[in-house]
């Protein structure tokens, strides 16, 4: 699998909410590097409760376009083929301008993940909206204890 066709798919799953396709398209310990979190989440398996809330969380998601290259990675420092997704969507009423950034091992499977958004009151917005979801789905402890 190449880079470019891991990216098609992650798009195409993405667009169609297909959570389950998205599995083998990570590493096991892919990192994903939050616009809300200092430390990045890791592992397959928060990868993909991550992703299950944002998919239940974005309201109107699209991307709009893509650009590819290659991007020291954090993991390592090496550069990596790198595939950058742009994306617009809505949560509780906040639109969002963001990127995904998408980092590759050398066998074409996802070992990095960034997301970048903007503007602030809708990183605000999501942030809230991700967090109420991760605790729902029991992914991080509820701060209140319940």
């Amino acid at each position: 699998m190449t880079s470019a066709d891991t990216a098609q798919r992650f798009r195409t799953a993405i667009e169609k909410r297909d959570q389950p396709a998205l599995e083998a398209l990570f590493t096991e310990d892919v990192r994903f590097y939050s616009p809300v979190k200092f430390t990045p989440f890791e592992g397959r398996p928060m990868m993909l409760g991550l992703l299950g809330v944002l998919l239940r969380t974005f309201e109107d998601f699209r991307y709009v376009g893509q650009l590819d290259g290659a991007v020291d990675t954090a993991v390592d420092g090496e550069p990596a083929a790198s595939e950058v997704l742009v994306f617009r969507a809505t949560v509780n009423g906040k639109e969002i301008h963001g990127i995904d950034l998408l980092q590759f091992d050398e066998s074409g499977r996802i070992k990095e993940f960034t997301v970048m958004v903007r503007p602030l009151s809708a990183v605000k917005a999501l942030s809230d909206a991700v967090f109420a979801g991760l605790v729902a789905d029991g992914l991080v402890p509820d701060p209140a204890g319940g």
